[in-house]
């Protein structure tokens, strides 16, 4: 018996033919936008009625563009972020944005390409190649829109995308805190503020008030949350803040030995609060100084991370620091988008999550004046 004959799937040039409409006119309407918004509504009808009746690609962008669901949630990242192995840093975010997904009843697609640019300077892959630079917007067209909503991820935002996400009322989640300077946008973000002044008054609890705050070069909205809980803890504490005290790095690998020793020695520190970076670099240069002996965390200097380190394996050094909720924060942002959905009007929602304190190993009491580690100094 003779296999039966695949039917043709159908194309937008067909749905032009059956509606009696120009293959323009079709794109429009499919693609959807504010351009599709000069279709006049009988056009908009016609051309997807044909698309019904042709079965063009399983309906799924009729049905959406008819006013209901595809049941699918989108999750895009800013750079090549998907891991691996479970210890990864973004990890957890990816289990909670899929185990949240499936218990509200969609699937879950993966935009996980990159929009054909040629990438930031120096930005490599795991391996050392040249990274692409992702984009929303590849050819000019939303390519998310696929997806009923969006949950977006990553360090590396691209503002402009997220600003013309906003205008356009496509429905989306941040994980983390962003902002663009028109408009206002959904974001479910880890509480910051809390968690750094939480650890600046263990500190101060501990007799310490020379505490430098190291963050990081760039001006992100997590930095700046952090630095506004370094004040507000030391404020707390009563504790006059000194601009000498707040630092940063250009590199993270360069942060050396003789650093450490001259702020120890030259500004007084008895501790550091250390912002940690996207990649390894700041806490193995960490243990390499605590390796030497010359300064010891915590019996030379208190170190806390405001964070967790970007990898971290049973064997790695367990700093006293804050850990993120990260499972649960992708899991709220789903929940977040789930809502916006919902509602006729949308309006944007932010949330906070509360971080976890990890007491670790590397804060202690502030040493004795005149000593180092309770040993004379020489």
């Amino acid at each position: 018996m003779a296999p039966p004959e695949r039917r043709r799937r159908s194309t937008q040039r067909d749905i032009a033919q059956r509606a009696g409409v120009s293959q323009a006119t079709v794109s429009l309407v499919i693609s959807g936008g504010a351009a599709s918004a000069q279709i006049a509504e009988s056009t908009r009808r016609a051309v997807l009625a044909a698309a019904e009746e042709l079965g063009y690609a399983a309906n799924v962008a009729a049905r959406s563009l008819k006013g209901g669901r595809n049941r699918l949630l989108g999750l895009y990242t800013f750079e090549s972020v998907f891991p691996t192995d479970q210890r990864d840093f973004y990890y957890p975010f990816l289990l909670g944005v899929e185990e949240e997904t499936a218990r509200q009843g969609y699937d879950l697609l993966l935009f996980c390409s990159g929009g054909g640019g040629t990438g930031a300077p120096g930005a490599a892959n795991s391996s050392g190649a040249p990274m692409a630079e992702r984009s929303i917007y590849a050819g000019g067209t939303n390519r998310l829109k696929i997806a009923d909503g969006c949950v977006l991820l990553g360090r590396n935002v691209r503002r402009e995308e997220l600003s013309a996400l906003v205008r356009e009322d496509f429905p989306f989640v941040f994980v983390g805190r962003r902002e663009v300077d028109d408009g206002e946008l959904s974001y479910v973000a880890a509480d910051y503020v809390s968690a750094t002044a939480a650890l600046v008054a263990e500190l101060a609890r501990l007799g310490h008030r020379r505490i430098l705050y190291l963050r990081a070069p760039q001006d992100s909205e997590p930095t700046r949350d952090r630095e506004e809980g370094y004040r507000r803890g030391l404020a707390e504490a009563g504790i006059v803040a000194d601009e000498a005290l707040i630092r940063s790095l250009a590199d993270p690998a360069d942060l050396t030995v003789e650093q450490v020793e001259g702020w120890i020695g030259g500004l007084g520190i008895t501790a550091l609060l250390v912002e940690p970076t996207e990649d390894n670099r700041l806490t193995e240069a960490l243990a390499t100084m605590a390796g030497t002996r010359r300064v010891r965390f915590p019996e030379d200097c208190s170190l806390a991370l405001l964070g967790d380190p970007p990898s971290w394996t049973p064997k790695s050094r367990n700093w006293t620091r804050f850990s993120l909720p990260r499972a649960q924060m992708a899991g709220e942002a789903v929940r977040v988008l789930v809502e916006l959905l919902d509602q006729e009007t949308p309006e944007p929602r932010q949330l906070t999550v509360p971080c976890a304190f990890v007491p670790g190993d590397s804060v202690g009491p502030v040493r004795t004046a005149g000593t180092r580690g309770g040993r004379p100094r020489t």
